[in-house]
């Protein structure tokens, strides 16, 4: 009796410590799934094509652009508006899409540092964003000033105390909007800016995400060629997404609420000199290229000849007759792009813009499949 009984007990154990052991494994198994990452498209386009592109694969829709109008936050036309109704309407093809509108935009955030600069004008600006999300039941709001603190755009103003304002804006957002309204905010790429622009450690607690702008790192005022949106950095040029990233986190930004930036388009410069394929040279600013246009922009009959930079993982097309040097992400890049987000277990990626897209075969079927392979 007292041996059975010893038995019942080492065997009752047995399966205590065997049930303990799956649920641990289980538990271990679930932490260990991957995350998927974010994939956030800002979008200027007409509200007659939008639902022409893979929706499902979006999980963030930004319209782009709000502005402010005094101290509100305020949509201009009719237009405009039918657009974010329609971005809404799109939730019944894909029910996990996020709608959100965008402040500002490079050249629209003249008044921004002063009407931010001013409690009133934030509690103003804050009211009319709940008002405006909850008419369009809109899901949160994403922030462009380009850019508090430093130079942006010319001749609008900007003051080292926008830094602190700009803490101050989202506080008052946050405090306005609730917990369960998205908040995210652009960021240049450049070391001005993440030195400068924000109080990261009072900011990203109040926020879903911070949109790095990885791109144009090559701006329209350059006067030397390079890559514009590179992932990683050159011997002669230091900005690239990676250096974006690691910079922020070396600031004390988690990894989970970085969105990596890619481009949906090329910038074109013209070249002086014609040397090293186009790299690296003196320069001035052309135009820029939607992806969607780059098999009849770039083609052989147009003289560009495609090159591969295996140290910044980027492509570019550069024609020796002209001396335009095109730079640009593209499949291989957008893919190498999405892989670092996940490695690097970010929140996502973002890109400007969805308009410059091809409706099917585009990037965003290439950041998608690259989800789903990893």
């Amino acid at each position: 009796m007292h041996k059975r009984k010893i038995n019942y007990n080492i065997a009752t154990f047995r399966i205590t410590a065997f049930v303990m052991f799956m649920l641990l494994f289980s538990s271990n198994v679930k932490a260990q799934k991957p995350v998927k990452p974010n994939v956030i498209a800002y979008y200027t386009g007409q509200n007659t094509v939008i639902d022409s592109f893979p929706i499902e694969k979006i999980s963030h829709l930004i319209y782009s652009f709000g502005h402010l109008k005094g101290d509100s936050l305020n949509i201009q036309s009719a237009k405009d508006s039918a657009l974010i109704s329609k971005m809404i309407s799109l939730k019944k093809r894909n029910p996990d899409l996020k709608v959100m509108i965008a402040m500002g935009g490079w050249s629209a955030c003249k008044d921004c540092s002063e009407v931010f600069s001013r409690a009133d004008g934030r509690k103003t600006f804050a009211k009319t964003t709940k008002e405006i999300l909850d008419f369009f039941h809109a899901d949160g709001i994403d922030i462009d000033w380009e850019y508090p603190a430093v130079v942006g755009f010319p001749g609008h103003r900007y003051t080292i105390d926008d830094k602190h304002n700009f803490t101050l804006l989202i506080k008052e957002l946050r405090r306005k909007l609730g917990k369960k309204a998205e908040i995210s905010f652009a960021a240049g790429g450049t070391k001005n800016c993440i030195d400068s622009c924000f109080e990261w450690d009072k900011v990203m607690p109040l926020v879903n995400r911070v949109n790095v702008m990885s791109y144009d790192l090559v701006s329209g005022y350059a006067t030397q060629s390079g890559h514009h949106t590179p992932l990683y950095g050159t011997a002669q040029q230091s900005l690239s997404g990676d250096y974006a990233v690691q910079a922020l986190i070396g600031l004390g930004v988690p990894a989970q609420k970085i969105a990596l930036g890619a481009a949906f388009y090329a910038r074109i410069f013209e070249n002086t000199t014609d040397a090293n394929q186009g790299l690296y040279q003196p320069t001035k600013f052309l135009r820029g290229v939607s992806f969607k246009d780059f098999t009849k922009q770039f083609s052989t009959e147009n003289g560009y000849t495609y090159y591969w930079d295996e140290t910044a993982k980027a492509p570019y097309y550069y024609n020796p007759q002209t001396r335009y040097l095109a730079t640009f992400d593209d499949p291989k890049s957008i893919s190498l792009k999405t892989k670092y987000v996940i490695d690097q277990k970010l929140n996502g990626i973002m890109f400007w813009e969805l308009t410059d897209d091809a409706y099917t075969n585009g990037l965003l079927d290439v950041i998608d499949k690259t989800i789903k392979e990893l």
